[in-house]
């Protein structure tokens, strides 16, 4: 597949996905750096491309995709990735990859994440509801500690020994909840501090975040 690819958006955990995910491809790719809150995504021009207008949007040719699980989904199975990266050989193996996409999309990103950043650092547009931030934390601790640590005793990723899109994804809440000040486990702080010894996730943080030494999230984002 030789035509183009663009990537709209920087500055974002939801961004971060896609621009690592290109990078573990080892893939050129134009950037366009706008962000989530700036108004760039509001205008004429982009709501064109990306009608919810959100970041992060992808074009490869004349394809265009948003939501940032669709995205590096898209890119695992048209594009050639490296040896060590998870392939699945079988549809059981399709689908365990699935469930975990689908699980840390939704229970540990969607639900209890996003509602600490509504009603945390968005509470200027959707009011403050400490009792829900409060038990939005409760509630990832309680998913994330029952679902990854019995897979990290015996694996090195959730896949098995090769790295994959799902760790892309669980290593981007991870770092969403080190920034709120989340006490994460002994064994997935191992795990993410491995992870993001990667190559293609240092040199993606200087893409997606080029003034900024960490992470950190925003709103605007799929």
């Amino acid at each position: 597949m030789s035509e183009k690819i663009t990537v709209w958006g920087i500055g974002t955990t939801r961004a971060m996905r896609v621009h690592w995910m290109l990078h573990e491809a080892d893939l050129k790719y134009d950037c366009r750096p706008i962000g989530a809150r700036t108004g760039e995504t509001q205008t004429q021009a982009y709501l064109s491309l990306n009608p919810k207008g959100k970041i992060p949007a992808f074009q490869h040719g004349g394809f265009t995709l948003s939501e940032s699980v669709a995205i590096i989904r898209y890119i695992g199975r048209n594009f050639e990735l490296p040896e060590e990266f998870f392939v699945a050989a079988n549809s059981f193996e399709e689908s365990r990859l699935e469930e975990w996409c689908v699980f840390i999309a939704m229970e540990l990103d969607a639900h209890p994440l996003y509602t600490m950043r509504r009603h945390g650092d968005l509470k200027h547009l959707y009011g403050a509801a400490p009792e829900a931030v409060d038990s939005a934390r409760e509630y990832f601790l309680k998913q994330l500690n029952a679902a990854v640590p019995p897979v990290l005793e015996n694996s090195r990723y959730l896949m098995g020994d090769d790295f994959s899109v799902a760790d892309i994804l669980l290593t981007s809440c991870l770092d969403w909840a080190h920034g709120y000040g989340i006490p994460l486990p002994k064994i997935i702080m191992e795990y993410r501090q491995r992870v993001s010894l990667r190559p293609a996730y240092l040199s993606a943080v200087k893409v997606c975040y080029p003034n900024q030494s960490m992470p950190v999230q925003d709103g605007g984002e799929e």
